[in-house]
């Protein structure tokens, strides 16, 4: 995947962003500022890239900061939308600081072409109150890029970026953004306040509860935004959890029969496993059934991850079948070594099945 975003960052593109910044500016020179920003191109991350470009087109914009995102701003319809379209937020995260009414605006401009959520942390980072009444504002825009914004922008833990400390410490300076979003009907929107919620959750877990449970569940957006929220401790088998959505706090039901079709893989395999899960109780369960595989990692430890399977209400005494397909390929953010591994079947968190295999060469 990086390796893929990292490509976009070619000699094409930038001799397409030259062309729409000279037609924005005659004053830009296109020739010149390709030969810069391509100059050890092939030995540059994609992180490395990105930053390159912003520090390359602070060489060739004008010295104005003012009239530098003047000319970003007309030149960004017109690049495709994509991640190359960070370039453009990254630059007001490096050089704006100095013109903070200017640069909020351009973030919330640039956010509705890619995304503003790693450049809005920067503003954070060094005037958290005066950048975070901005985003509370933005939670309740029209455009729901930019409500997206407000809450992705300052997500305790997003991906890719460093930690709100301020916000792990005391997550009610995000409350209000996430008040405002929690009925919002847009899916980019949604997802990103579960998963605000869900960084919180590791943190914060008594908050996060109770503000779950003041929430309005009759609402179709606000209950699928408190499951997504929940995914992480609903995992663990956190019973408070498991109560907000009637799963069964002491199941009772065994997993019999676990097999898996490979006892040893390669990389681009799946591992298809099949088991019966039968109940022990004389009254219907409902069950959240989740599988974890433990990868074994570079320093020779085995470290669990868990994932969904199916959500479903067991009868009395009764059993059912399920069957599961695992693919193991690298990722930006899993790299697979060759080693031992081991799957376990979880039932409302807690462990139910166990069995190892092995990943080779």
């Amino acid at each position: 995947m990086a390796d893929a975003l990292k490509d976009m960052f070619n000699r094409e593109f930038y001799k397409q962003l030259a062309a729409e910044l000279h037609k924005a500016d005659k004053h830009f020179h296109p020739d010149k500022f390709v030969k810069d920003v391509t100059a050890n191109l092939q030995h540059l991350s994609l992180n490395e890239r990105l930053r390159n470009t912003s520090v390359v087109l602070k060489n060739h914009l004008p010295g104005d900061y003012k009239r530098s995102v003047e000319i970003l701003s007309a030149t960004i319809p017109n690049i495709n939308k994509g991640y190359t379209t960070l370039v453009f937020p990254d630059f007001v995260g490096l050089y704006g600081h100095d013109d903070f009414h200017t640069s909020m605006e351009a973030l919330k401009y640039f956010t509705q072409f890619g995304s503003s959520e790693f450049a809005i942390r920067e503003y954070l980072k060094r005037d958290f109150s005066k950048t975070i009444k901005v985003m509370q504002k933005w939670a309740g825009d029209k455009n729901y890029h930019v409500r997206r914004l407000a809450s992705e922008g300052s997500r305790p833990r997003l991906p890719w970026s460093f930690k709100l400390d301020a916000v792990i410490k005391n997550p009610d300076l995000t409350l209000p953004i996430l008040d405002k979003l929690r009925a919002d009907e847009e899916p980019y929107v949604k997802k990103s306040v579960a998963n605000h919620l869900n960084d919180i959750s590791k943190d914060n877990t008594d908050w996060m509860l109770k503000v779950l449970n003041s929430w309005d569940k009759a609402n179709a957006h606000t209950l699928w935004i408190i499951k997504h929220a929940s995914r992480t401790l609903i995992k663990k088998g956190n019973k408070e959890t498991l109560m907000l959505f009637d799963f069964e706090q002491n199941a009772k039901a065994e997993v019999l029969n676990l097999k898996l079709n490979k006892q040893k893989l390669r990389l681009g395999d799946s591992l298809q496993f099949e088991f019966d899960i039968r109940s022990q109780k004389p009254k219907p369960q409902k069950l959240v059934i989740d599988y974890a595989i433990h990868y074994y990692k570079k320093t020779g430890v085995l470290l669990p991850k868990v994932f969904k399977l199916k959500e479903f209400t067991l009868p009395a005494n009764a059993s059912s079948h399920l069957v599961k397909k695992h693919r193991f390929e690298d990722f930006t953010t899993r790299k697979h070594y060759p080693g031992k591994h081991a799957i376990e079947i979880l039932i409302n968190g807690k462990i139910a099945a166990h069995k190892e295999f092995e990943l080779v060469e």
